[in-house]
């Protein structure tokens, strides 16, 4: 047998026992699992393995549906997420409009949980600002979902979901008060007078807010999985962003010596950071308002891929996740997806 003959059949016959290695793990025969009746060394495939370990899994993020939910985005959005089969969904903050009327915010909680329900796997909430501000929002939260902050584990991995409106109830009250005056101007007289606002000048509209309570608790989930291939934050605003921050700090700080990613929204546009050396990353739109600007504004989803290789994140534009027929599901092919591309959203 000559070198290269040799050589590829030592190469197929490791592919043979990769397959049955991936195969073994389960209650199947690899027979069962990867069947072909070419005989010799020669093969029209390539060598790796099947990428199918046990410990691999994928799950999928969206981002702010509001402020200025756009009609259908996130009903498209959804559709999407079926076709591309994650194994759970998790977003990153302002799910409802939060208007200052009790009644309508139970309409748009009712609405938004309909829609959620039609995913294909679990969703999990997170609260933004829309969602949050104020007693009265928090209050219908804690009825409705229970934890307005919380941690899971998933195949040995570390979820943490925190509250970025984690302020002291007599400032949430403020926030609110101060937000909803600011929504009835931009509601009367338009953004540009909404800008001039005192709300939009606080520190708490860009920057999020993490109690000493909340910090402790975390920590103490940290503490209490050392051993977790991988941790996720999710969270709604960035509280690195407030000057002399140091609760969200002493999170970070427990999680030094590990691997971690964070994910974040609120802003609409998306935005790439290493910090500490980690990936932290803020996702545009899944139906929000756009804007146009030095940074990306675009609805997407993320689909991000744990494996024990690490992870893997892709950014998934809604324009173009195509069903089998070739266009966007739920007649999104006429709906834009991007204001600097197609125009008003």
């Amino acid at each position: 047998m000559s070198t290269t003959r040799k050589l590829a059949h030592a190469s197929m016959l490791g592919l043979a026992l990769g397959l049955a290695a991936c195969a073994g793990s389960g209650s199947k025969p690899a027979a069962a699992q990867f069947q072909q009746d070419i005989t010799g060394p020669a093969r029209p495939w390539t060598q790796k393995p099947f990428d199918n370990a046990d410990d691999k899994f994928t799950f999928a993020v969206f981002s702010d549906l509001n402020g200025g939910e756009r009609d259908h985005v996130f009903d498209i959005a959804v559709a999407q997420l079926a076709l591309l089969r994650p194994e759970f969904i998790i977003g990153v903050g302002d799910l409802i409009k939060g208007s200052a009327d009790a009644g309508q915010r139970e309409h748009e909680w009712e609405s938004f949980d309909a829609r959620a329900g039609r995913a294909s796997a679990p969703v999990f909430y997170v609260g933004g600002n829309h969602d949050l501000t104020g007693l009265p929002l928090q209050r219908e939260w804690d009825e409705r979902y229970g934890r307005r902050y919380y941690w899971f584990v998933y195949k040995k991995v570390l979820f943490l979901v925190l509250d970025t409106e984690d302020n002291t109830p007599e400032r949430s009250q403020e926030i609110m008060r101060l937000r909803n005056e600011a929504l009835e101007v931009d509601d009367t007289q338009g953004y540009e007078a909404f800008k001039q606002t005192e709300y939009a000048h606080i520190p708490e509209l860009l920057a999020g807010n993490v109690s000493p309570e909340q910090s402790a608790y975390f920590r103490r989930v940290i503490a209490a999985h050392p051993d977790v291939r991988w941790t996720f934050l999710f969270m709604h605003k960035a509280p690195w962003e407030r000057p002399g921050e140091r609760n969200f700090a002493a999170i970070e700080t427990a999680l030094a010596d590990r691997p971690y990613t964070v994910f974040h929204g609120h802003i609409h546009t998306y935005a790439y950071q290493k910090r500490h050396g980690r990936d932290y990353i803020r996702l545009a739109t899944t139906g929000g308002t756009q804007v146009v600007g030095p940074e990306r504004s675009m609805d997407e989803v993320a689909l991000v891929t744990v494996s024990s290789s690490g992870v893997d994140i892709a950014n998934l534009l809604l324009a173009g996740i195509l069903d089998k027929t070739g266009h966007v599901p739920l007649g999104g092919d006429s709906v834009c997806f991007e204001k600097a591309v197609c125009g008003e959203p």
